[in-house]
């Protein structure tokens, strides 16, 4: 199905069950915001599995927050984070496989959502549409046109949009920013990103049955229906296109945020261009494990990404270049090198940046931080206090995606920055969206 034709069936297919009980029915009402720091918030968090663990543990260490309830379609994994976060808050959260029935609790403030990335974008819209305020992972979207789609649902039911992009929250990182801003390594005009991150072969996988207490066809959601695959599942998704984007879209969206963040880019890039492959292992995999991807801007300056999952260095970091020098950041410090002999410049470990650089009340990597900050801008209502609002995830992801398009096509890519669609070529266009398998359908008016 061609895009323009996607999106006029999207269009008449209208908004999912729960976007039309929202949009009137009196079944659900809006979540109201506890704008009292003495007032409790309750939060619901879909996917618990690893990340979404770490979400429902910290924000039952924060004051007045509530973990109301865990939803996880693998019934399996739910006893488990619900002993844990009653020890921390000596509560028990509530159990729920269905992330319409938590949208459907007035009780619940906050979903905050941690599940697969082809969840991303209509867990999140739903919430929106459901009078939650949401958190949720990078990439926020399996697809560029799903990513526009939560901006706009955040803005049109006034809803506090946080992306996990914790980075942003980490001092070592701000304090980085902020030199960079300064022009101290004069004006930036490239900035490289590498993750270099071993990842072994996923194997042959074989048709299996579904495992007592999963619900398969719910974790399929908008993706198209097949059979269950043991190696398809947890965490492995990441490797197929029907539910991962890759490394590319796993770790790069943590490095394209900082990337646009260090360039001052609050749009999208014009030209991108990517190169790679799946490398030694013979397995079922379809996303490269060797990746490396150009994109520049209308004004010429280059964003690089590259990942690597095989035989390497470890090294996860950037380096920023400048009119007179360069910066190195990663291991938790940045370092700066001048002219042609790169003299070493200024230099801030994490340690001596949290001392510095400390508006948020920063520690550490940014995690803990990270969800505070969303916390009170849901009491505040004021979304300019997030440090990574919903449009910066979705021009962050919206980096890898264009690079994946790139990869696939084997050819660059050329993208209007303004208005979000290819320049003449259907083929690429073809790739901004999906076809959603019913009733799991992200509408085209949220």
């Amino acid at each position: 199905m061609k895009a323009m034709d996607r999106r006029n069936f999207l269009k008449n297919a209208g908004v999912s069950t729960v976007g039309l009980m929202a949009a009137g029915s009196p079944m659900i009402k809006s979540a109201l915001a506890k704008n009292s720091p003495n007032e409790t918030i309750n939060v619901a968090v879909m996917g618990i599995r690893s990340r979404g663990a770490e979400h429902a543990a910290n924000y039952a260490r924060i004051p007045n927050v509530n973990v109301s309830v865990l939803c996880d379609i693998d019934q399996n994994l739910l006893p488990g984070v619900q002993d844990e976060i009653e020890k921390i808050s000596g509560k028990r959260p509530r159990a729920e496989t269905d992330i319409r029935r938590v949208c459907e609790d007035k009780d619940v403030d906050v979903i905050s959502v941690a599940s697969c990335n082809h969840w991303h974008a209509l867990a999140s819209i739903w919430a929106c549409q459901a009078g939650k305020d949401v958190y949720v992972e990078k990439p926020v979207c399996h697809n560029i046109w799903e990513g526009r789609k939560i901006v706009e649902a955040a803005r049109k039911y006034d809803r506090i949009v946080q992306v996990g992009s914790q980075n942003r929250s980490g001092a070592v990182v701000r304090s980085a920013m902020d030199f960079l801003h300064q022009g101290k390594l004069g004006e930036l005009y490239m900035v490289v990103c590498s993750i270099y991150r071993s990842r072994e072969s996923i194997g042959r996988g074989k048709v299996a049955p579904v495992p007592e207490g999963v619900d398969f066809d719910l974790w399929l959601g908008p993706a198209p229906i097949r059979p269950f695959i043991d190696n398809r599942f947890h965490y492995n998704w990441h490797w197929f296109w029907d539910t991962g984007s890759g490394e590319t879209g796993n770790n790069g969206p943590h490095y394209t945020d900082m990337a646009r963040w260090a360039l001052q880019k609050y749009e999208h890039p014009k030209f991108t261009q990517s190169i790679g492959g799946y490398y030694a292992f013979d397995c079922d995999q379809e996303t490269p494990n060797t990746q490396m991807s150009v994109m520049q801007y209308e004004d010429g300056k280059i964003v690089q990404l590259e990942v690597r999952g095989l035989y390497t260095q470890s090294e996860i970091g950037m380096k920023f270049y400048g009119s007179e020098g360069w910066m190195k950041l990663g291991g938790g410090k940045w370092e700066t090198f001048y002219g042609r002999k790169d003299e070493p410049g200024p230099s801030m470990t994490d340690e001596e940046a949290s001392k510095k650089y400390d508006p948020l009340n920063v520690r550490g990597t940014g995690g803990g931080p990270h969800f505070e900050n969303f916390i009170n801008a849901v009491r505040s209502r004021n979304r300019k206090e997030l440090t990574a609002e919903i449009l910066e995830g979705h021009l962050s992801a919206s980096m890898c995606h264009l690079s994946n398009i790139a990869y696939r096509l084997g050819r660059t890519v050329v993208f209007d920055p303004h208005n979000e669609h290819f320049i003449e070529d259907e083929e690429a266009e073809s790739y901004l969206s999906r076809e959603y398998r019913f009733p799991f359908i992200v509408p085209e008016k949220v």
